[in-house]
């Protein structure tokens, strides 16, 4: 009788409440909301350490080495994967009691190893951090404007281009690192020609942003040196087709100049210095023309030469002016090129140059803003404000300069 009923009862259907249409939607906003109170409310925002929080790394997870779903701690700030029960973000917040990470692709912040969502609007500071955006009008007054921002540690600064010292470490295939100095002209040199392909412009057409405001273009004239000291033989060959004139046209990114050689002696008072002369005779003559200024002009120093033993830097100091640098006199004197440069003035925007040995010294970054009108010294990551009159004082290595339109007047 009793094996009867244990089969009845496994024959019955499982009760089942009847609710109406109404009742299940009421239900069902009754769970989200609960899940959103729960996302919402986390009791571990607390813990987290904004000082310590760094976006300008590589996304990269510490342990795999993996790109693929990269969360960062927002405790520690180190770089972790995945937020599964075996990944190792989740496994870092059960090990070290850490639980609040953002998704360094979605950006999205969550709380492990309980794995839900955290929604807050405290931390939108962080969202725009780890990915500034910036209108058209943002970046039109950039160089108008003097409004600062603030950092995690209320410390105030000027808005930056963040992430780029990753993307040139991984775009130069690790030839510039963020982590060592290099050569500031070799980069920049890089830099702009890579800017340049990467928005889809060619070696030979001008025809992207970058080669419009710094490539300028210049002729240059070469003529071969008879080596004879017999005039009526030196004639004879300035006449001969090897000895003409020969004239052809090139594009600049940068201007390079050439320093005089840094003196070795000085007089018997010991106060004026001679120069060095060159008394080797020359193979050719070039002379060169300038026949498009850009708007913006960069020129470098040939500080640094290389010998068969090492590597030479020439001290000799370059005198400059910081405002009204006039290029006319450069310029080709053909009637054109002349009137296609009814504007030929730079002032100075950005000046680097190099203290020490050539082998172990240091760069700095004289740069304006133009906003505040105020001078910065920059090296690696420490900025300052400085005087106009202590740039002229260092030696220039390279240089960028902006021509002047009527309206910065």
């Amino acid at each position: 009788m009793a094996d009867i009923e244990d089969e009845i009862k496994t024959l019955k259907r499982p009760l089942v409440e009847n609710y109406s249409d109404g009742e299940e939607e009421e239900e069902k906003r009754r769970k989200i909301e609960e899940r959103n109170y729960q996302s919402r409310h986390c009791p571990y925002l607390d813990t987290i350490d904004r000082h310590v929080l760094d976006f300008d790394f590589e996304k990269l997870c510490s342990i795999s080495l993996s790109h693929v779903n990269v969360y960062a701690c927002l405790v520690c700030g180190k770089y972790f994967q995945g937020r599964g029960r075996h990944s190792h973000a989740y496994t870092h917040s059960v090990s070290v009691d850490h639980h609040v990470f953002l998704n360094l692709h979605t950006l999205k912040f969550y709380c492990l190893p309980d794995n839900y969502e955290v929604i807050d609007s405290s931390l939108e500071d962080i969202k725009y951090v780890l990915n500034p955006t910036f209108t058209k009008e943002d970046i039109k007054l950039m160089d108008s404007s003097a409004k600062m921002s603030r950092a995690f540690d209320g410390t105030t600064y000027l808005p930056e281009l963040s992430w780029v010292d990753t993307a040139v470490v991984l775009c130069s295939k690790k030839r510039f690192q963020f982590t060592e100095q290099g050569d500031p002209v070799d980069f920049l040199s890089w830099f702009l020609n890579a800017l340049h392909t990467t928005l889809g412009g060619s070696v030979k057409k001008a025809n992207t942003i970058i080669f419009k405001s710094f490539q300028g273009r210049m002729k240059i004239k070469t003529r071969k040196v008879p080596q004879t000291e017999n005039e009526e033989e030196k004639t004879k060959q300035m006449n001969e087709e090897e000895y003409q004139e020969k004239v052809s046209e090139s594009p600049y990114l940068l201007l390079n100049m050439d320093i005089p050689a840094s003196p070795l002696f000085k007089d018997e008072l010991q106060q004026n210095i001679i120069p060095q002369q060159n008394h080797s005779k020359e193979l050719f003559i070039k002379k060169f023309e300038l026949t498009k200024l850009p708007r913006y002009l960069i020129m470098s120093f040939k500080r640094f030469a290389k010998n068969t033993f090492f590597t030479e830097k020439n001290p000799t100091v370059v005198n400059f002016p910081v405002k009204g640098i006039d290029m006319a006199e450069y310029l080709s004197s053909d009637p054109k090129v002349q009137d296609a440069h009814p504007r030929t003035t730079y002032d100075l925007i950005a000046n680097i140059c190099h203290e020490g040995d050539p082998e172990g010294g240091t760069y700095r970054l004289f740069v304006l803003h133009k906003g505040a009108n105020k001078w910065y010294e920059l090296q690696d990551l420490h900025v300052k404000e400085i005087l106009p009159q202590v740039i002229t004082l260092s030696d220039s290595y390279c240089q960028v300069r902006y021509i002047i339109f009527d309206y910065d007047l």
